[in-house]
Formats: structure tokens, C-alpha cells, sequence
């Protein structure tokens, strides 16, 4: 059985090939992808889709959803880095055999918000819009990985925080679904 400390060295040998798998041609793609702004066009598609499935009381009770969802992982986020205080990548020595891209590292990574929040989004999502538009689901999580691993490529996080924050998501995305389901289901009931 690997040693905590076995597994932060595996973490950070991991993160270093992974960075250093980046090159200056791909470089703005990677910064515009990790960039939370990047994802307006796609988020206003989104909407629109919701908008065009459900009436605007059911479409309000989703927005709720999707706000108390980026709420969750977000803030859950904050309580793991500050209980672990686990350096980000970006301030740690090692980092002068990797590849930063960002103006501002950070203090602390474990575990990844964008991770988190990207795969809750898009597995609560996938899983609402996969009955009228089956790509949705497999193209949100392709969008969600795309995110994640952007978090190591410019130099922000572990595998490990992204790993991490990928499950929390999961979960967490999975639980908002399903709470979605039964609050939407007791709206239909009473109308």
C-alpha cells in the first residue's frame, strides 16, 4: 500500500509529464478553454434549449438548480483546500520543469472548483436534455474533461485535485439530477 507520500510524488511526477505535454502552438486554446468566460456561448445555447423544453416556471426551478449546483462544488471546493492546504502546482519549486500560463497561481488546489463544477453541470444537464437530444449528454462530459484537464495544462492543478474534483462533481451533479427530477415531478402533480 502506497504512503501519502508516494502518492503526492506520483501526483506531482504525473502533473509534470502532463504539463509538459503542452506546446506554445496549443497554448491559447488551453488558456481560453480554463477561462470560466469561455463557456457564455455554450451556457446561452444551453438555456435556450431549457426554454424551448419547459415551460418558464419549470425553466426557474432549473436555474435554481444550476445555482445551487456551481454554489455547492464551488464552495465545497473552498472547505477541501482550506482543510488540506495542499499548493497549488504553480507555487511549488518543482514548477521551474513545468509549463504556467496564468497571471495568478492561487494558494491553494485540492480539489479543482472547475473540474467540479464543469462535470456536476454537465452530468446534471447530460442528464435533463439527453431525452430530446442524445449528444447532449456525451458532449457535455467531453466539454467537462476538456475543462479539467486544462486545469493542469496551464498549470493549476494536480491529477489529483482534477481527479478529485471530477468525482465530487459526479456526485454532486448526479444528486442535484435527481433532486431536479422530484421537484419537477411534484410540480407536474400538482398542475
Amino acid at each position: 500500500m502506497p504512503t501519502i507520500e508516494q502518492l503526492l510524488q506520483w501526483d506531482q511526477e504525473l502533473f509534470l509529464y502532463l504539463n509538459n505535454l503542452g506546446t506554445p502552438v496549443w497554448d491559447w486554446f488551453w488558456v481560453f478553454i480554463t477561462h470560466k468566460f469561455a463557456a457564455i456561448p455554450m451556457y446561452a445555447y444551453l438555456l435556450y434549449l431549457l426554454y424551448k423544453n419547459y415551460n418558464l416556471k419549470t425553466l426557474g426551478i432549473t436555474l435554481v438548480f444550476i445555482a445551487l449546483l456551481i454554489t455547492a462544488t464551488d464552495q465545497l471546493a473552498n472547505v477541501f483546500k482550506d482543510a488540506f492546504a495542499r499548493p497549488r502546482p504553480c507555487k511549488e519549486d518543482f514548477m521551474a520543469q513545468g509549463r504556467f500560463l496564468m497571471d495568478y497561481c492561487g494558494k491553494y488546489g485540492y480539489f479543482s472548483a472547475h473540474a467540479a463544477s464543469s462535470t456536476a453541470l454537465a452530468i446534471f444537464l447530460g442528464n435533463i436534455l439527453k431525452k430530446w437530444y442524445k449528444s447532449a449528454f456525451p458532449l457535455l462530459l467531453i466539454w467537462a474533461m476538456l475543462v479539467s484537464y486544462s486545469r493542469i495544462y496551464v498549470g493549476k492543478h494536480y491529477p489529483g485535485d482534477v481527479i478529485t474534483g471530477i468525482l465530487i462533481g459526479s456526485l454532486i451533479g448526479f444528486l442535484f439530477y435527481k433532486l431536479h427530477q422530484i421537484s419537477i415531478n411534484k410540480l407536474n402533480a400538482k398542475a
